[in-house]
């Protein structure tokens, strides 16, 4: 049978039940979800008067592994168990004592590395070992199509509730930087007015500072419902308010659009919402109505076009052929392509 895959709600269930592994090996490119699960090992595990004798924290760049392992090895003092806790563990240079520990760990000791970048798969023997006994948990950046998801379950979470287009907008604004985005999330909650915990776009436009009628989210609906004067007007404010964001940040997120479109044109039952939205891989079908109304709005030898022009503008944006055009005409180029 295959081992279930290991998540961060799996792992924080475990520990909240307090099934504890002698070794939890939290690696990966995105800390958020690393930083989450070794802090809430850190402020739980223990009571408060057992830590001073029992709870250790080491960086990866002022140990090695052998005195990791004889740290790991001591038995706890009036106390269950001991933590030791290893943070920038991606700074360990011999991993071969640490690979010896795993087969055999203290079950008195939970041991936390906190490896703040990919790990390294190739090492079989090592990941066989960790595997053995503890927890190999991989915290990877999300993408961007799932920032919208991450935002809503994190605000229900709040108790708080949040509409489309308000969510597009932060995922927008704020990216996939997940510690930034929940600060953010954090610092919209406490902004809500007594009573009323739904966040609605004027709130983010007041609390995040992104307008709720000129972002990334209106220019992708302006060009999806070929609205012309709209487009132009958002281009028009970006160009005009750098602190804004740069008009190249806007470029991605229209090459996403258009690109999805042009997959959806190969999706066996483009016509019905909910099938696109699994040929297009997205979490919930309310996003794929954009692309049945791209569908209607742009034919498949367009969207072709579009696609091209977009890396034409991209390479003129970085200096390609290009010495002095300035970012708004190049993106007014652009909209003005896209609608003619």
């Amino acid at each position: 049978m295959a081992q279930a895959a290991v998540t961060y709600d799996s792992v924080m269930s475990e520990l909240k039940a307090r099934e504890f592994k002698p070794v939890y090996y939290l690696a990966g490119d995105e800390p958020y979800y690393i930083d989450k699960i070794s802090d809430w090992i850190a402020d739980n595990v223990l009571q408060p008067e057992e830590r001073d004798f029992n709870q250790t924290i080491m960086f990866g760049s002022d140990v090695n592994a052998s005195q990791i392992v004889d740290a790991a090895k001591r038995y706890p003092m009036m106390a269950e168990r001991q933590v030791l806790i290893v943070k920038e563990a991606q700074n360990i240079k011999n991993t071969e004592p640490l690979e010896k520990y795993f087969h055999q760990p203290m079950p008195s000791t939970v041991l936390v590395f906190c490896h703040k970048s990919k790990f390294d798969g190739r090492k079989q023997g090592l990941v066989k070992a960790i595997k053995e006994h503890g927890v190999l948990f991989e915290s990877m950046k999300l993408k961007d199509r799932d920032l919208p998801a991450f935002i809503q379950q994190y605000l229900k979470a709040k108790n708080a509730s949040i509409d489309p287009k308000s969510t597009q907008m932060i995922a927008d604004a704020i990216g996939s930087d997940l510690s930034r985005l929940t600060s953010e999330l954090d610092k919209v909650l406490l902004g809500l007015p007594e009573g009323d915990r739904r966040v609605t776009p004027q709130v983010v436009e007041d609390q995040i500072g992104v307008s709720k009628d000129y972002n990334p989210f209106e220019l992708r609906d302006a060009i999806v419902n070929r609205n012309i004067l709209k487009a132009n007007q958002i281009v028009k404010y970006f160009d005009e308010n750098p602190k804004a964001g740069g008009l190249y940040a806007l470029l991605p997120l229209v090459f996403n659009y258009f690109q999805n479109l042009m997959i959806s044109y190969y999706c066996p039952q483009k016509g019905s919402q909910e099938a696109l939205a699994q040929w297009l891989d997205m979490k919930s079908p309310w996003g794929a109505k954009d692309y049945l109304t791209g569908m209607k709005n742009y034919t498949g030898m367009k969207v072709m076009q579009i696609i091209a022009k977009i890396r034409e503008i991209d390479a003129k944006s970085k200096g390609l052929d290009n010495p002095n055009t300035p970012p708004g005409e190049l993106m007014r180029e652009l909209i003005f392509f896209i609608f003619h």
